[in-house]
């Protein structure tokens, strides 16, 4: 059986995002890897790519953004134009590349041809993607087409180095939880019969980003708008939409007998943790009782499964005959769990399908769950990372039905 524990020490260490030197670590790791595959160069073109190897953030629209390095280590950051003056300001990059505005008069990718080819990064080049992604109504010419050949993927080696956390991106995900925590009690605090979902979820989620933005200081760098912080809700997981997993919020009124389902987000430099629990408006009915206890059974089944050395389906499986041996497989809609990190889901993926083999520093979330079309959906997800003799639960909330019992 694997060994958990529970950490929830108050944060004393002052919270900062990724160290210099471990993005240094980081960008030397890729470009062995550029040098073993005899090409001249990469760019990456995705944000949570280029945040991992630089910390730089920004904000993806249709205009391009890419960093790009040459076989000897120099590099560049390709920007638009208004953009110079706040990467200058807020980054380290030696060499800050620009284009006037996206389409503009010359396309974005034909001047970013002629800064790879001005670095030396001609011919045999790696890339995350064939040119930037379609996104937000952008379309352009592929990168291979720019360079005049094929780009190497480079996509499964940068995943390959995410899988595994370190001590600083746990930590980061640590402090996320935390204030996970914080929103979810807010949230459960304003979830009363008569309330909405987003009167419920705009007051908890405001007052815990003022909590969390007060307690970090001026320094801390993990919003991208105005607007992000800690983010808590139900997504209109309420009632018997919460058997729908993945529902949208309809602003529906809490009444008596609701099943809940929240969900919580607090990017910490981008780092992400996830809480989900099952709540029920007033007392539970026997049905509703049943589903929830198997619920939280099977994902003890899963906490107790998780330690290094076995496979991702090996954890999935347990839960799997757990849910058939209790005849529950026809409550079943997901596999158990996902990795998260810089993304809300990342691979490895807790699935019958993936073999991966878990390594100490992996950092999973652990939410198998049951959706009756008649009762609701009923799903805990808490954030755990892989130690080397077990598991460490980063999030710390109350998972029994009397405690997330809303009272009438």
């Amino acid at each position: 059986m694997a060994t958990i524990a529970l950490s929830r020490e108050p944060q004393q260490d002052v919270i900062t995002g990724i160290p210099r030197e471990e993005l240094t670590a980081r960008r030397e790791r890729l470009l062995a890897h550029i040098r073993d595959q005899k090409l001249t160069g990469y760019v990456l073109f995705d944000e949570q790519y280029i945040q991992y190897f630089t910390s730089f953030s920004f904000l993806a629209t249709e205009r391009p953004v890419a960093f790009a390095a040459n076989a000897s280590g120099e590099t560049a950051v390709f920007v638009p134009g208004f953009e110079v003056e706040r990467v200058r300001e807020e980054t380290e990059f030696e060499r800050v590349e620009s284009y006037p505005e996206y389409p503009g008069v010359e396309h974005p990718m034909l001047i970013l041809g002629r800064v790879l080819s001005d670095m030396g990064i001609t011919g045999a080049v790696a890339a995350d993607s064939d040119g930037y992604p379609g996104i937000l109504g952008y379309a352009g010419p592929s990168l291979s087409e720019v360079m005049g050949g094929a780009a190497t993927a480079l996509s499964p080696f940068i995943e390959s180095l995410m899988v595994l956390k370190s001590e600083a991106e746990i930590a980061l995900i640590r402090e996320s939880a935390r204030w996970c925590e914080s929103g979810h009690r807010l949230l459960a605090l304003y979830s009363r019969p008569g309330a909405t979902e987003a009167q419920a979820s705009l007051r908890a989620g405001q007052e815990a980003t003022l909590q969390m933005l007060e307690a970090l200081g001026s320094s801390f760098g993990g919003q991208h708008a105005s607007s992000d912080g800690v983010s808590v809700g139900y997504r209109g997981q309420i009632g018997r939409r919460s058997a729908w997993a993945h529902a949208i919020a309809h602003n529906i009124e809490f009444q008596p007998g609701d099943v809940l389902v929240s969900e919580t987000s607090a990017p910490i430099w981008g780092y992400n943790a996830e809480l989900e629990r099952t709540l029920i408006v007033g007392p539970p009915s026997d049905e509703a009782r049943r589903l929830f206890d198997h619920m939280v059974a099977a994902q003890k089944v899963a906490l107790d499964c998780l330690r290094p050395g076995i496979t991702c389906a090996d954890v999935d499986r347990a839960v799997l005959d757990y849910f058939a041996a209790n005849d529950l497989m026809p409550y079943w809609r997901q596999h158990v769990g996902h990795a998260i990190g810089l993304r809300d889901h990342e691979p490895p993926f807790l699935d019958v399908g993936d073999r991966t083999r878990v390594e100490a520093g992996m950092v999973f979330t652990i939410e198998p769950g049951l959706y009756s079309p008649m009762v609701g959906g009923f799903r805990h997800s808490d954030t755990v990372v892989v130690t080397p003799d077990g598991i460490e639960v980063l999030t710390d909330y109350p998972k029994d039905i009397e405690s997330l019992t809303i009272e009438l």
